[in-house]
């Protein structure tokens, strides 16, 4: 019987994926780039059980529901074919931050899950051939493997889809505050959302449009510009939302806190502090600003009586083996 722990952290995109070109390999229509958060991390452990008839998935000290289990199979059984193994696993998984939610809670469990997974079965991966499994999981894992400020080349086939670090963990002191405004596990997750991308009309010219904005983004990252990265991260931001809240069906993932705290932020920057906003497939608002102007922002947040808590990170490394 052996046994792996692997921990990973949860990652904000700041250019998004947003839809497949193949949605079995997860292959994005769209290269992105995210940052690691150092503070928020999943915990997973992979321990092989021969008597099991089934993977069988913990999540948070719960039994995981069939089609939570069933994704997290399709890992599995790759990583039991590389590794000539049949044997089924006992996975159990703690998060520190809300799940399914909108912070990601699938792109730190499936880059957790690929690490603790392989070297459970005996397996040596690269960083290059973790990040491609744990995209199979979840596409945005695949940023989750790799350390800092990442971008995932989208690639054509599953061999080229995979993410890797453009600048170090270090590079840039930017802190995510994240606005919570709703727990709530969502109605329609990820998964789900990518397969309706083209159902919107805009869809098309939000891709057409990406490597402009992942150009700019790695510009202002690179020369440390945050009024040319507040621009492109909002940008980019708004036009995933628009093509989701333009999909057959819609989805409205923004509560009314979300676009309080938005107007709030956009308030703030007008007064002349580095701040901007990004949302995933969530309620929640992404606050991204510099470590130093934190603590200002943070008190004026606070304030807001439709904000339960503030999530504070700054940028996180890759996915890891603890002790």
């Amino acid at each position: 019987m052996m046994q792996t722990t692997a921990i990973a952290h949860p990652n904000i995109a700041f250019i998004k994926y947003w839809g497949n070109r193949d949605n079995d390999l997860r292959i994005p229509v769209n290269g992105s780039i995210s940052m690691n958060l150092d503070s928020l991390t999943t915990q997973t452990t992979v321990e092989i059980q021969p008597n099991l008839p089934a993977d069988k998935l913990i999540i948070n000290g719960r039994d995981a529901a069939r089609k939570a289990t069933e994704r997290i199979s399709v890992v599995m059984d790759l990583v039991r074919k590389m590794s000539n193994r049949n044997d089924y696993a006992l996975v159990s998984t703690v998060n520190n931050f809300p799940v399914g939610s909108g912070i990601a809670s699938s792109a730190s469990g499936f880059a957790a899950l690929a690490l603790a997974a392989s070297v459970a079965y005996g397996l040596i991966l690269s960083e290059k051939d973790l990040s491609r499994l744990a995209r199979r999981g979840s596409g945005s894992a695949c940023r989750s493997v790799p350390s800092g400020f990442v971008e995932w080349q989208a690639g054509t086939s599953d061999y080229d889809s995979y993410a890797f670090t453009i600048a170090p963990m270090e590079h840039w002191d930017l802190v995510d505050l994240i606005a919570i405004v709703d727990k709530s596990h969502k109605k329609t997750g990820s998964t789900e959302g990518h397969q309706l991308a083209y159902t919107s009309p805009f869809q098309h010219a939000r891709v057409e449009d990406a490597q402009r904005r992942l150009r700019m983004c790695k510009q202002a990252l690179r020369d440390l510009d945050f009024t040319r990265f507040a621009e492109v991260v909002e940008l980019d931001c708004l036009m995933m939302h628009a093509v989701m809240m333009t999909s057959t069906p819609d989805l409205m993932y923004w509560k009314p806190a979300t676009l309080e705290v938005i107007q709030k932020v956009t308030s703030l920057r007008a007064q002349g502090l580095p701040v901007c906003y990004t949302i995933d497939a969530g309620a929640n608002v992404h606050i991204i600003t510099l470590k130093d102007n934190q603590s200002i922002i943070r008190d004026e947040i606070h304030k807001m009586n439709s904000v339960h808590s503030i999530l504070a990170s700054g940028p996180g490394g890759s996915v890891y083996i603890p002790g």
